[in-house]
């Protein structure tokens, strides 16, 4: 799979001709890289990365794969890599359509807590599938016909594994971490807007309470947090393009330049303008990365 995976890798992320499949790949350990990870599975087939996402760290390696059911705000990091044995990952974005059919040819089952990501180990059920998967990049005249299959049996292994009950509630409108979906959609795109609780909790059908507890349960932080974190993302992403400091802090919806230099150094750990000095002295021009 790795051999198959460096064969095909560009850069430190190239999106191949097989649906929401893409290959990571990097020579050297990076610095915390800030990015919006998407539903997504990651495998990684050489190195190690880590992820933080709120205030919990977690790694994962050849032994475990990372999951996650829903966008979260997150900084990712690799840890292990060389020129001489590079970090080589493939991830796959998670299909509802899909994960969904599945459930109708599968026996119920429970559904697990409301957690928006997770590692777990490795097994051979799924790197099997992966395989194959994975195969058809050299030859991808196959890809229309065989790349759905193989798509559907990892999404089958994941449903029948650890992370089975979470899966099964991205599938179903109803559960609630569907339901905290729906809140995490309307403060995706509204981001640099005041935000109430009160009106989440609406979107999401729960009380303010119940909401509260089930969005950090899903992502790690608060929806505060979580917003803060979306705007200070946005932020930083626009200062690279050498946006003033502060028409910044207008544009990702603060009112107080203060408040926002602030956050901004909490988070990223030096002010805007040194930060961003810092990352175009050692010539960053993306500062985000997926999974």
């Amino acid at each position: 799979m790795r051999a198959i995976a460096e064969r095909h890798a560009d850069g430190v992320r190239r999106e191949t001709v097989l649906p929401r499949v893409a290959v990571h790949f990097g020579t050297m350990m990076t610095k915390l890289a800030p990015g919006v990870y998407e539903p997504a599975l990651c495998i990684v087939l050489q190195g190690a990365k880590q992820v933080m996402i709120g205030d919990r760290i977690l790694r994962y390696d050849p032994a475990s794969y990372f999951i996650a059911t829903i966008d979260l705000p997150a900084r990712g990091w690799v840890v292990e890599a060389s020129p001489q044995q590079p970090y080589v990952a493939v991830s796959l974005k998670l299909d509802q359509q899909t994960l969904g059919s599945l459930l109708l040819d599968m026996p119920h089952g429970a559904e697990g807590q409301t957690a928006g990501f997770a590692v777990s180990a490795v097994t051979a059920d799924l790197l099997d599938p992966w395989c194959r998967l994975l195969s058809l990049l050299d030859t991808p005249e196959d890809a229309p016909v065989l790349g759905p299959m193989h798509e559907r049996e990892i999404l089958y292994r994941l449903l029948k594994g650890p992370q089975g009950g979470v899966l099964r509630q991205i599938a179903r409108a109803d559960s609630r971490l569907s339901q905290v979906r729906q809140a995490i959609g309307w403060i995706r795109s509204h981001f640099d807007e005041t935000m109430r609780v009160e009106r989440l909790a609406e979107l999401a059908g729960m009380s303010p309470a119940s909401f509260h507890r089930h969005f950090k349960a899903a992502t790690a932080m608060s929806p505060l947090q979580y917003q803060k974190t979306l705007r200070l993302q946005e932020a930083r992403r626009l200062l690279v393009t050498n946006a003033d400091a502060a028409r910044t802090a207008h544009i990702v919806g603060y009112e107080s330049a203060s408040q926002f230099s602030r956050e901004y150094a909490r988070m990223f750990g030096a002010p805007p303008g040194r930060d961003i000095e810092r990352l175009r002295s050692t010539g960053v021009d993306d500062i985000s990365e997926a999974a």
